[in-house]
Parts: structure tokens; C-alpha cells; sequence
């Protein structure tokens, strides 16, 4: 798992950056946003990713690569506005999110480091297109728990859907860097 652990890093690396950029030009705009508004910004995200592997052709001069950290960042932002819930303000400074991003980011790889032990890194013999779709499987559960006020019987949480669609898009930012094995 060593090799796991570094690509790991070194996607996140690059998701991290960009948050950061982002945080210079528009700052912690992102916290008003409600979970539900930031579940929907991740489907936006995954539906054009599926929609890109599904026609084959992008009018618009960008892959699937940007996606993938989109949908990195929203739910790692998503985690945060679950953590500190929504405000009607930029409440937080740019260094107080990227510490709220680290502490995040962080909790999600040691879930992935615990899953990845328990199902011997079955995510490498997997398709980029079936994280997409599972992708897009958690944000309709996260939907459908979001519309029950976040209240589960027996289901994990949004924040554990959250952590899952973070860690699949690694998944295939991973394959995108690294190449498919």
C-alpha cells in the first residue's frame, strides 16, 4: 500500500492546490452554501463526467480530470458546511479553511486507508466509469437522506456518502495520473 499512499498524495496535492487558488480569487465564498446546494454542485459534476464518457466528445475544452477534483473539493467543502453548518457570511479566513480542508481531506484518506486494508484495493481492477456511477449513486442517496432532514434507520450519514464520492474521485484521479492497471 506504500504506492497507494503516495498517489494518494500526490492527487490530493493537486486538489489542495487548486481549493487554495480558489480561496485567493473568490476567498470562503463557498459558506453559504447549504449541504443540499453543494450535493447538487457534486451531480453537476459527476452527470458531466458520465455525460463525457458516455459521448466520447467534450464541447467544451476540458476533460474529466477537472471534474474529479471538483467533485474532490465540493465534498470535502460539503464535510465542512456539515461541520460547521451554513452561514449567511464568509465567516471563516482563507487559512482557517484550508485547515478545515486539511483536517477533512485527512479524516477521508484514513477511511480510505481502513476500506482499502479490508477490501485489498479492489478500486484498481474497477473502471474510471464505475466510480462515476457510484459517484452518482451516493449523491442520489445523500438526496434522499438530505430530503429526510439528514435522519437515517440504518444507513450511514450524508457526511459518510460525502467521504465516499471524495475518496472515488481519487479513485479515478489516481487511474487519470498514473494510468490504469
Amino acid at each position: 500500500m506504500p504506492e497507494t499512499k503516495e498517489q494518494f498524495d500526490k492527487v490530493i496535492f493537486l486538489c489542495r492546490e487548486l481549493f487554495e487558488k480558489k480561496l485567493k480569487d473568490y476567498g470562503p465564498s463557498w459558506r453559504i452554501m447549504r449541504p443540499q446546494s453543494v450535493t447538487d454542485q457534486i451531480f453537476i459534476k459527476a452527470n458531466r463526467i458520465r455525460s463525457l464518457e458516455t459521448k466520447g466528445v467534450s464541447m467544451i475544452d476540458e476533460g474529466i480530470r477537472p471534474e474529479f477534483i471538483a467533485i474532490v473539493n465540493y465534498g470535502v467543502i460539503g464535510l465542512i458546511q456539515l461541520g460547521l453548518g451554513f452561514s449567511d457570511t464568509t465567516d471563516i479566513t482563507n487559512d482557517e479553511a484550508l485547515a478545515l480542508y486539511d483536517k477533512y481531506i485527512t479524516a477521508t484518506k484514513e477511511l480510505m486507508y481502513a476500506k482499502n486494508h479490508d477490501y485489498d484495493e479492489a478500486w484498481r481492477s474497477m473502471r474510471i466509469s464505475s466510480y462515476t456511477d457510484l459517484i452518482l449513486m451516493k449523491i442520489y442517496r445523500t438526496k434522499q437522506i438530505e430530503s429526510h432532514d439528514g435522519k437515517t434507520l440504518v444507513s450511514e450519514g450524508v457526511d459518510a456518502n460525502y467521504m465516499d464520492m471524495v475518496n472515488y474521485a481519487l479513485f479515478g484521479l489516481i487511474k487519470l495520473e498514473f494510468g490504469e492497471e
